[in-house]
């Protein structure tokens, strides 16, 4: 099993929840998040007083998928967030040891 992490644009955030749908990947957590790359924010004028937003607004999502799924479901966010402009976001793949449905005990693949 492996965990998906994702860091888009809020606007984005239906778009790749209703592709990810799509191939049938439905369970997910949504976290919003701050942060920055490349971008290193921007400045905005305050009542005449211009300030760096340093921390620009991003969404988080966490999807834990079967290793067959990995491919397909990167491909899928991949496609579904990408604007192709600076801060489309990052992905990140790490493995998973253990999942436990806590409502029946279930375990690994039979709790995603």
């Amino acid at each position: 099993m492996k965990k998906v992490e994702a860091v888009i644009k809020p606007f984005k955030l239906d778009d790749v929840r209703e592709a990810l749908s799509e191939i049938g990947i439905t369970g997910m957590t949504a976290t919003e998040v701050k942060g920055f790359g490349r971008q290193k924010g921007h400045t905005e004028l305050y009542r005449g007083a211009e300030y760096v937003v340093d921390f620009l607004p991003k969404v988080k999502l966490e999807v834990v998928v079967r290793e067959e799924d990995l491919e397909r479901c990167v491909e899928t966010i991949t496609n579904a967030a990408r604007t192709g402009k600076i801060g489309d976001g990052k992905i990140f793949v790490t493995a998973v040891e253990q999942v436990v449905r806590i409502r029946t005990g279930e375990t690994d693949q039979n709790a995603i």
